[in-house]
């Protein structure tokens, strides 16, 4: 384990108490002979009795990388990613550790670095692993290397670490990620191996969702504010009522998906309304004001990427007209946008199919388009068609459909 703060130690704990053995480095004098010691540097729960129960047993700290190196398979770099002046991670410690660490590797054996520090998708594929080629070893062939971001609270790290509720391993072969996978079996939770950057995706998919919903909040409060006479704590604790946190009807995490655009009565109408009333009180809502802004964008996004890959003149087939599944509902829908787009861009051949929402949506919008009766008759007559809404016909009859060009916007099959 190079790197013994928060997350280093935590796993270099949680790894010994498995029954692993542990080497741990770092380049900090003081705090690895407080750890040697049996003192924690910095207070998490649990840590301190756990280090006194694996010190000098399960877990070893070294001042001796190359003793390290040479009696471990496996080297977990959970080493520093400073924010620069310009918001970019620096990278010096980690290709520092990785220098180090590699020049006391000797071919053939087959050690495996895995990244558990917390790095921008991408860096690990063309950073990392052109740094290690660059220092005369084949990524694959002479040395594993995978990345295995952390998901620990601070105060929970222990419980999170021994409990996860998931462990993504980024790998950038087979044989890399079945050795990082084999290591966690231990803890009997959820594996997912995925590409580099996926795995990279995944922790920031994480803490910005966590950093938007928190400014969501402050900027409510400033909404709120603006407004006056309102109860902001107990709008904020109704709010939690809400039956869709623990899961029914519908769950939140359906919320949290990505998608073609929201649309229906609601959405649309009250979150412009909200806006409007938050500039009349004096308050812009930057938040609100960019969420509108990307729900046309990812529209433009879905007319432009079909126009770059189908020809003016082929047939498209339009999979969905309501707003969301199991509804009829067409008002402010996403399909209403994009046919529109595509109208524009001089594609006339469009032949648009929904179980429940055909005739709603060619009584009120009238474009000039065409309605297929059954998806049979849809797909017997395309061959590209663009997903719009997740109905479970569509999900049922995925092996038809997937005979096809597919523009899967709502990401329905995997």
């Amino acid at each position: 384990m190079i790197g013994l703060g928060f997350v280093g130690l935590t796993t270099a704990l949680g790894f010994s108490e498995k029954g692993y053995h542990v080497y741990g480095c770092d380049i900090d004098q003081k705090k690895k002979e407080q750890l040697s010691k049996g003192m924690i540097p910095f207070y998490e729960p649990f840590l301190n009795e756990k280090l006194n129960k694996h010190l000098n047993k399960g877990f070893t700290i070294t001042d001796d990388l190359q003793e390290a190196v040479n009696n471990s398979e496996v080297i977990f770099l959970c080493v520093g990613t400073p924010s620069k002046t310009d918001g970019s991670a620096d990278l010096g410690y980690i290709l520092n550790a990785i220098k180090s660490v590699v020049g006391y590797i000797k071919k053939p054996e087959f050690k495996v670095l895995v990244l558990k520090s917390t790095i921008p998708p991408s860096t690990t594929s063309e950073r990392i692993k052109t740094y290690i080629e660059s220092l005369g070893f084949k990524v694959g062939v002479d040395i594993g290397l995978a990345n295995n971001p952390e998901f620990l609270r601070e105060g929970y790290a222990w419980e999170d670490f021994m409990n996860p509720d998931r462990v993504v391993i980024g790998q950038e072969e087979e044989k890399s990620g079945q050795v990082v996978e084999t290591i966690y079996q231990a803890f009997n939770a959820p594996i997912y191996r995925v590409t580099l950057n996926t795995a990279e995706f995944i922790k920031y998919l994480s803490n910005t969702m966590l950093a938007t919903l928190i400014s969501f909040a402050n900027e409510q409060s400033l909404i709120a504010k603006s407004i006056g006479n309102i109860d902001i704590k107990k709008a904020f604790q109704v709010l939690h009522l809400d039956r869709r946190w623990i899961g029914a009807p519908a769950n939140m995490t359906s919320y949290v998906f990505p998608g073609c655009g929201f649309g229906g009565y609601c959405l649309p109408k009250d979150t412009m309304a909200l806006v409007s009333q938050s500039l009349k009180n004096s308050y812009t809502p930057e938040l609100l004001k960019s969420a509108l802004k990307v729900n046309e964008t990812i529209k433009e996004f879905v007319v432009s990427d079909v126009a770059k890959k189908v020809d003016v003149n082929e047939n498209i087939g339009i999979l969905g007209l309501a707003f969301k599944p199991n509804s009829n509902d067409i008002r402010d829908t996403p399909s209403k946008a994009i046919i529109q787009g595509l109208l524009q861009k001089g594609y006339k051949n469009i032949i648009a199919y929904d179980p429940m929402a055909n005739e709603e949506f060619k009584e009120v919008y009238g474009l000039p388009i065409e309605y297929s009766p059954t998806l049979k008759a849809l797909l017997s007559r395309v061959n590209h068609v663009v997903i719009l809404t997740s109905w479970d016909e569509f999900i049922k009859n995925k092996e038809s459909i997937k005979k096809k060009n597919v523009f899967d916007y709502r990401y329905i099959y995997n």
